[in-house]
């Protein structure tokens, strides 16, 4: 997951307008491909927009402070991260439970396979250990067949109003506008996914 600062305007854009390239998954390198661009798509949406509402016009400021960016950096991993556990938990429950996909150690599969590339691309350390920790706890005990319909993006939510570079008592005050920014986010992806998945290959 590549950001571009210097071109912040192309995160921040319609959501549709990403996930429109889709026209149906019937694969599970399909589904990972969802996971990963999806997952980059709600956790930059998020926290640049949220960083720009909160900031007002001086955002643009904050972004040639080199400390910021440092800030920004970890919080960009750490909310991608934890997207990405959440999403790829809420994928194959829906395919298991619905689709009657049972190849269930796919989810473990693609979800390393995706965060390994990330590590690669200069994932920190520590959002890499937090995500495969978090992952390998819950996979031991997810319930595949209610985890898609059970809240399943409250972590990645809760992830952005804890990671995002603000000040704590500002961050008080917005905490359940952020949650919820994240939460609709997520609820278009989905719906999306439900409908793209209508001819996904069981076999």
């Amino acid at each position: 997951m590549k950001l571009n600062l210097s071109d912040i305007g192309k995160y921040l854009s319609p959501f549709k307008r990403l996930l429109s390239k889709y026209r149906s998954i019937k694969t599970t390198e399909q589904v990972k491909n969802f996971i990963q661009e999806q997952s980059s798509f709600v956790s930059q949406f998020t926290l640049y927009g949220y960083l720009k509402t909160r900031m007002g016009a001086k955002h643009v400021l904050m972004f040639e402070d080199k400390d910021f960016l440092n800030s920004i950096n970890i919080a960009k991993w750490h909310i991608y991260s934890s997207s990405l556990v959440d999403c790829t938990f809420f994928c194959f429950s829906f395919l298991y439970k619905e689709k009657g996909f049972s190849k269930i150690s796919e989810s473990n599969k693609i979800f390393f396979e995706i965060l390994n590339s990330e590590k690669a691309n200069g994932m920190l350390f520590e959002a890499y250990d937090i995500a495969t920790k978090e992952f390998n706890s819950r996979y031991q005990k997810v319930n595949w067949d209610t985890y898609y319909n059970s809240h399943p993006f409250e972590y990645s939510s809760k992830a952005l109003y804890h990671w995002s570079p603000i000040a704590d008592n500002l961050k008080k005050l917005d905490k359940e506008i952020v949650i919820n920014s994240m939460a609709l986010k997520w609820n278009n992806v989905q719906n999306e996914f439900k409908k793209l998945t209508s001819k996904f290959q069981t076999n």
